[in-house]
């Protein structure tokens, strides 16, 4: 765990100061067909100074972790937004202070031997070649990473914090009656938290593993879907990305100011009666929210930041500076990735919150349509138009479904997509392994229902 010896560096700064120690760290292995072919085990650390004056920002950071480089850093920062003053005059007035927040690290940091990494990676991997020789390769990947951050503001404000995550993946690839190779990707358990919370035998992912191949080998008779717009049903994982990638970022305050969608629409509907989302700090639904954050890099106590309700756009997330110039309240939303990384408008917990009706329903009131369930990767722009990749589908005929579906994709802008909805599942759920890649890479969750919706997909 950190040792804090950044506090006595604080007091008596006379502008606006952020002064962040961190580490982050990452663990983890890869097996490739029994081959062990990564072994990682890294860590980043240092600290970083951040002052505000007058509209203009000073950073500083050194990788060395004392007394010297902590007062290298404050004096590097406060001389850079003198410089910047002096140059740009914006003359601002002072941020947004807010409530001083404090949160205090609970549990210490748990660094996990690579051994126990590769001992369960080896394991499961036995069991999937034992059990499925057919399969053309597989791949097991364990994997953990963390972020630990001490931060002390000028304005009061006090946060320790360490936030853990793990994750198992396993890939199969198998081959259709052509020979072409059909490959399938699944997270297997995982989240917020250490390797040894969600992996200590590897028996506890065989459930995910059998479901895996069953998938994998009914994609390699699977069929490719009609080219067009349609009726579609998005499952969860589908649901999330479409809340981070093709919503939330055209609703960074930082990128509403440059023209997003976003910036035109505030208080108007965007989307169906029904839909609602929100980007959650750290309790969501009446449970922890799956990454959870109470203080966020500007010392800021975070909140849930209400983006669109019953389809109309009421909110933004924002930084002490874009509240400022929104007339919002600040709900912390400014993360940075690294110690030597600025602090940026960033997700947290973004989700569409759940409907009434159940999946079976949903499937049922489509005659020919598509339940697309997978989601591999995807992109937006600040327009809101979106292309995300589906990796496993069915069909759905005369409300039954049928035959699985080759890798396709669905395009479409967000805020008319949105507003054909019709059906909410009454179930959700979050997807929290991966990073959003704004500038800096970032752990994010996205999450929600099963959406029922028109949209276009693509074809062969």
């Amino acid at each position: 765990m950190l040792q804090d010896i950044i506090k006595k560096h604080i007091d008596g700064t006379v502008d606006y100061t952020e002064l962040r120690a961190q580490v982050n760290t990452k663990r983890g292995v890869s097996m490739l067909s029994g081959n062990l072919i990564s072994n990682v085990k890294s860590e980043k650390s240092g600290v970083s100074a951040r002052v505000y004056k007058n509209g203009v920002w000073g950073f500083a950071a050194n990788g060395e972790y004392d007394g010297e480089h902590i007062k290298a850093v404050l004096e590097k920062a406060k001389s850079n937004a003198d410089f910047l003053d002096r140059k740009a005059g914006k003359g601002k007035p002072p941020l947004i202070n807010g409530i001083p927040a404090e949160k205090t690290a609970g549990r210490d940091f748990l660094d996990v031997p690579q051994k126990e990494y590769i001992d369960f990676a080896k394991e499961l991997d036995e069991y999937i070649k034992n059990k499925y020789p057919a399969l053309k390769s597989r791949a097991v990947i364990c994997r953990s990473d963390s972020m630990e951050k001490l931060l002390y503001v000028s304005t009061g404000s006090i946060s320790h914090a360490i936030m853990p995550r793990a994750y198992v993946y396993a890939v199969m690839t198998a081959e259709d009656k052509d020979g072409d190779a059909i490959e399938l990707f699944k997270v297997v358990n995982g989240g917020a938290g250490y390797f040894t919370d969600y992996y200590t035998d590897p028996a506890s992912c065989y459930e995910d593993i059998d479901k895996l191949y069953e998938e994998v080998m009914k994609k390699t008779e699977g069929i490719f879907p009609e080219a067009g717009i349609c009726d579609c049903i998005l499952d969860s994982s589908l649901a999330g990305i479409l809340a981070h990638e093709a919503v939330g970022h055209t609703v960074e305050a930082d990128l509403v100011m440059a023209g997003s969608v976003a910036s035109h629409n505030l208080n108007k509907k965007v989307a169906s009666d029904m839909v609602s989302l929100t980007d959650f700090a750290n309790a969501a639904l009446g449970a922890e929210a799956p990454l959870p954050l109470y203080v966020d890099d500007e010392g800021t106590a975070c909140k849930d930041a209400e983006i669109i309700k019953d389809g109309v756009l009421v909110g933004y997330m924002n930084n002490r500076e874009s509240a400022a110039h929104y007339g919002m309240e600040p709900q912390g939303n400014a993360r940075a990735h690294e110690f030597s990384d600025e602090p940026l408008i960033r997700m947290r917990n973004t989700a569409i919150l759940p409907g009434k009706s159940k999946l079976s329903d949903m499937i049922a009131s489509i005659d020919d349509g598509y339940y697309l369930v997978n989601t591999q990767n995807g992109q937006a722009d600040t327009t809101g138009e979106f292309m995300f990749g589906v990796t496993m589908g069915y069909e759905i005929k005369n409300g039954k479904l049928g035959r699985a579906l080759r890798d396709t994709t669905i395009s479409g802008v967000a805020f008319e997509m949105l507003k054909t909805v019709d059906m909410l599942s009454d179930e959700m759920h979050w997807d929290t392994s991966g990073y959003c890649g704004k500038k800096q890479l970032m752990p994010v969750a996205m999450g929600g229902p099963a959406i029922k919706c028109r949209v276009n997909i693509g074809g062969r």
